[in-house]
């Protein structure tokens, strides 16, 4: 087949994902839906994939998507129900607006700090779901709060789920992961400062928002940027975002205690009591459903490799796709960060008065309520897995390599954003491209890390428009069927970083040979 021609068909479900769901508006599972039947007749019918490869890929994207990041989400919206059925939302949104009454400082230390944490402990959703019910509890408006949440979970992505991303490419390319954690870091500076700024901008809706913040905001940048850069370079990829995330939540709170003194704008205020104190026994207890859901994340994570090890042991492997080289597929039952979250929010909820009969109640009408996200990330992962076996991923990028040539770098990061843009995954699009990056860099003569770096600094830029992503949004705060809105809240975002990390890297590659 002609390689231009194959090119453009294999764009073909990406298109349509884009032009459904912004031009035509079309809700997101039927969309992602139509993408997997396009997908589908294009690899049996275009790329000749025989009908049994094709339908156990499907298959092993049904599996992927049900666990672990259909579990995630159904946990994260699990917890959420369960805090506002017992009240202890309104305690804790009381509890927030008495540290401060701040929009914009909230914004900046749950969406962006918290948010942080939660994709540097969790990732599969966690940092886009629970950041964003928090915000809609809290007043905010539900659009808002997803679009914040979903750029917030852009550069954190790079190092989520203790490293995986990163240390996937590692793996992947041969190359050292303290050297690709530093160059990720890198050319990810300029957007680490910049998301803050834009947060803030959408919270006040024009420059005149930065008005009595601009320091705080800059701190919570600067805050992110430089322990994530320090731990990177010298302690690898497991913990810049964690350590990051948790500097820049103490330091937006230390800087607004020290810059945002005075009268907040009625516009930028929380309506919110403030009268009303809140006792140490009611703010733990509020609380208790995210303090266990820290604490089991930090036990079962690699921080603590015994325990983690011990975890994994429990696991189930099947083989699934039955294409060439194909790798059984591996269900971990308890090293997952679903299960703790729901068995958090159970012993959470109990400790705040909720009957375990109720609480089943609220898990069955939340799997309910998820109903239409499921479908929605169930087919965009089939259709993520079968344009990978099939080969219309390679038709992609081998376009890109070919005509770039001596501006390849200028659009290396471009590959890890379509990666991640149609699997919802960072990782993914580490195991999509790490290789092609690498072999293009040494056909090139660019700095092989560099370069591979890139493919993760693009990637997490596609995080905010992804399908798969937007769909957690979605069900996070209640949007199901307008899925067109925060994709045009987030793409012109998604373009500026893109752009930056472009422009870093080809500035880079020239520096670095």
């Amino acid at each position: 087949m002609n390689m231009t021609l194959a090119f453009v068909l294999a764009l073909l479900p990406i298109i349509w994902l884009i032009v459904a769901l912004t031009a035509l508006k079309i809700p997101g599972f039927k969309a992602c839906m139509i993408a997997l039947v396009i997908a589908y007749v294009l690899a049996v019918f275009v790329w000749k994939m025989p009908v049994l490869q094709s339908v156990t890929a499907v298959a092993e994207g049904a599996a992927l998507a049900l666990w672990p990041i259909i579990i995630v989400i159904i946990a994260a919206i699990f917890t959420y129900n369960v805090c506002v059925s017992t009240g202890n939302m309104e305690v804790i949104k009381k509890m927030l607006a008495n540290v401060t009454n701040d929009k914009r400082v909230l914004v900046l230390f749950i969406a962006w700090g918290f948010g942080g944490f939660m994709e540097g402990m969790a990732g599969f959703g966690t940092a886009v779901a629970i950041p964003a019910s928090m915000l809609w509890g809290l007043g905010f408006d539900p659009v808002f709060a997803a679009i914040v949440c979903l750029i917030s979970n852009a550069t954190p992505t790079a190092f989520g789920s203790i490293g995986i991303p990163t240390t996937t490419l590692s793996k992947i390319t041969g190359l050292d992961v303290f050297g690709l954690s530093t160059n990720t870091a890198l050319i990810l500076i300029p957007i680490i400062l910049l998301t803050p700024f834009i947060l803030v901008y959408l919270t006040g809706k024009s420059k005149k928002a930065f008005r009595g913040v601009t320091m705080i905001t800059l701190i919570s940048g600067l805050s992110f940027l430089i322990p994530e850069y320090v731990v990177a370079k010298y302690l690898g990829a497991e913990l810049p975002v964690v350590i990051g995330s948790v500097c820049s939540m103490l330091g937006t709170y230390i800087a607004a205690k020290i810059f945002g003194k005075g009268e907040v704008d009625p516009k930028y205020r929380l309506e919110a009591k403030q009268s009303e104190k809140i006792s140490g026994k009611q703010a733990l207890t509020a609380l208790s459903p995210f303090i266990l859901i820290f604490i089991f994340l930090l036990a079962t994570s690699k921080l603590i490799p015994s325990l983690n090890e011990f975890l994994t042991m429990f696991k189930t492997t099947v083989p699934i796709y039955s294409g060439e080289n194909a790798a059984p597929y591996t269900f971990s039952w308890i090293a997952t960060p679903g299960v703790w979250i729901i068995l958090a929010a159970f012993l959470g909820g109990k400790l705040q008065g909720a009957s375990f009969t109720g609480m089943l109640k609220i898990f069955g009408k939340t799997i309910l309520q998820l109903s239409k996200t499921i479908v929605t990330i169930i087919s965009i992962m089939a259709t993520a897995k079968l344009m990978g076996y099939s080969g219309m991923i390679s038709a992609i990028a081998l376009m890109f390599v070919t005509v770039t040539g001596p501006f390849y770098p200028l659009f290396a990061p471009f590959l890890g954003a379509i990666g991640t843009f149609v699997t919802g995954s960072g990782t993914s699009a580490s195991v999509l491209f790490g290789g092609l990056q690498l072999e293009t860099s040494v056909a090139l003569g660019l700095n092989q890390s560099w370069i591979a770096a890139s493919n993760t600094a693009g990637a997490i830029t596609a995080k905010m428009i992804s399908p798969q992503s937007i769909a957690i949004a979605v069900a996070a705060v209640g949007l199901q069927g307008q899925e067109s809105v925060l994709l045009k809240g987030t793409i012109k975002y998604f373009v500026i970083f893109i752009v930056i990390v472009g422009i870093v890297t080809m500035i880079g590659s020239r520096v670095l040979g």
